[in-house]
C-alpha cells in the first residue's frame, strides 16, 4: 500500500469542468475509503494493484492497443492521470506515457523486491499506478509504466462526463491567506471556521524556529513563536480587510499586551504576521483607522510581524471548539466568541446569505 498521504483532507488537482476543459489546480477532497470499500469498489483483481501495490501480468491490458483521443482516469476515484496523445509504445507490454498531468500524479521512492524505484500513486485516492523511470522520450524522457487495470479510459467526446463540482471553485492560484495571532488559537480558530469564503483554517506556530513548534515548548513561553492560525480564503467572497474586522473585534482584544485573558506570555501576543509589503501595509492601515475610530479606549498594541515561516500545530489541536464544545475552557473562552461572531455578523456566516 502506497505510504504517502496528504497532510490534510484536501488536495490540490486538476478537474475537468462541465464544459469539459481541464482546469486548476483547485482543492478537492480526498478520497478516504476503507480496505473493505476499496475491495466491493475495484474488485478483487483491481484492489490488489491499486491499494497493494500488486503488478498485472505483462501483454494483458486492453490499453495496450487503444488508439483513440481521450484521458486516462484513475480508475479508484476518476482524477485525470495521463493523456492519450503521451501514450507511447516501450515494448515493456504495460500501458506507457511520456508525460503525466501534474499535480495529480505523487511519486514515493519505492525500495521493495532488492531495487531503488520511483512509485507513482494517485494524489487523491493513494491508488498505486506503477512506477516511473528515466528511459523515456522526448521531450520528458521518461516512461511512466502503468498497470492498464488501475486506469479507466474516457473518450474526448466525453470528457463532460468527468465533470466535478470542485472544479467550479476559484482556483489555487487565486485563493489569498492570513495568519493571525490572537492568544490561543482554539478559540481563534472557531470564530473563522464558520466564515463564508474561509476554505480552512490551520492552527499553528509562527515567529520562532522549525525545532521550537512543538506546543510544550511553546506554551511554556520559552520560544519566539506565537500560537496562530493560518486562514486559506476566497477574496472574492470574503475580503482581507473584512478578517481584519474579524480579528481586531471578535477573535480577541488588540490593546493587551502578550495576554489574552488568563493566557499570559508572548506566545499570546496579538500580531499580524504578514507575508509581503502589500500586506503589511494594509494592516498598518487598517490599525491606524481602527484606533482613530476610538473603537478602543487603550493603545492597539498588535505586532506586524513578516511571515518566515508557519508550522501546523498537532493534530490534536486543529477544530479543537468543534470537537470538544464541553471542555470547561472551550465553553467559558471560546464559545462566546463564537456567539459574539453569529449575533454581530451573522451575515458573513456560511449558509446564511
Amino acid at each position: 500500500m502506497p505510504t504517502t498521504q496528504p497532510a490534510s483532507d484536501v488536495v490540490a488537482v486538476k478537474l475537468f469542468n462541465k464544459q469539459g476543459q481541464l482546469v486548476g489546480p483547485v482543492r478537492s477532497d480526498y478520497v478516504f475509503k476503507t480496505q473493505a470499500q476499496w475491495k466491493e469498489q475495484l474488485g478483487s483483481e483491481r484492489f490488489e494493484i491499486l491499494r497493494h501495490q500488486g503488478t498485472e501480468r505483462p501483454g494483458t491490458s486492453e490499453f495496450l492497443k487503444n488508439k483513440k483521443d481521450g484521458v486516462y482516469v484513475c480508475a479508484g476515484c476518476n482524477l485525470p492521470l495521463f493523456f492519450a496523445n503521451t501514450k507511447f509504445e516501450s515494448g515493456t507490454g504495460w500501458p506507457s506515457y511520456f508525460d503525466a498531468i501534474k499535480p495529480n500524479l505523487a511519486e514515493d521512492v519505492d525500495t521493495s523486491h532488492g531495487m531503488r524505484r520511483v512509485e507513482i500513486h494517485c494524489v487523491r485516492c493513494n491508488g498505486h499506478m506503477g512506477h516511473v523511470f528515466e528511459d523515456g522520450p522526448k521531450p520528458t524522457g521518461l516512461r511512466y509504466c502503468v498497470d492498464g487495470l488501475s486506469l479507466n479510459f474516457v473518450e474526448t467526446k466525453d470528457y463532460a462526463t468527468l465533470a466535478e463540482d470542485a472544479a467550479e471553485a476559484t482556483p489555487i492560484d487565486q485563493l489569498a491567506s492570513a495568519v493571525f495571532a490572537g492568544g490561543c488559537f482554539w478559540c481563534t480558530e472557531a470564530v473563522f471556521e464558520p466564515v463564508d469564503g474561509v476554505l480552512e483554517v490551520v492552527s499553528g506556530y509562527a515567529g520562532g524556529s522549525k525545532e521550537t513548534a512543538d506546543y510544550k515548548k511553546v506554551s511554556g513561553g520559552s520560544t519566539e513563536h506565537a500560537e496562530v492560525i493560518r486562514i486559506l480564503y476566497d477574496p472574492k467572497i470574503v475580503s482581507f480587510d473584512t478578517l481584519l474586522e474579524l480579528f481586531f473585534t471578535v477573535a480577541h482584544d488588540p490593546t493587551t499586551l502578550n495576554r489574552q485573558g488568563n493566557d499570559v506570555g508572548k506566545q499570546y501576543r496579538s500580531a499580524v504576521f504578514y507575508k509581503d509589503d502589500a500586506q503589511k501595509q494594509q494592516v498598518q492601515q487598517y490599525i491606524d483607522k481602527l484606533q482613530a475610530s476610538g473603537k478602543f479606549d487603550k493603545p492597539i498594541v498588535t505586532k506586524l510581524e513578516p511571515l518566515e515561516a508557519f508550522y501546523p500545530a498537532e493534530d490534536y489541536h486543529q477544530d479543537y471548539v468543534k470537537l470538544n464544545p464541553s471542555n470547561p475552557y472551550v465553553r467559558h473562552v471560546a464559545i462566546p466568541k463564537v456567539e459574539k461572531l453569529f449575533s454581530k455578523h451573522g451575515e458573513l456566516i456560511k449558509g446564511k446569505q
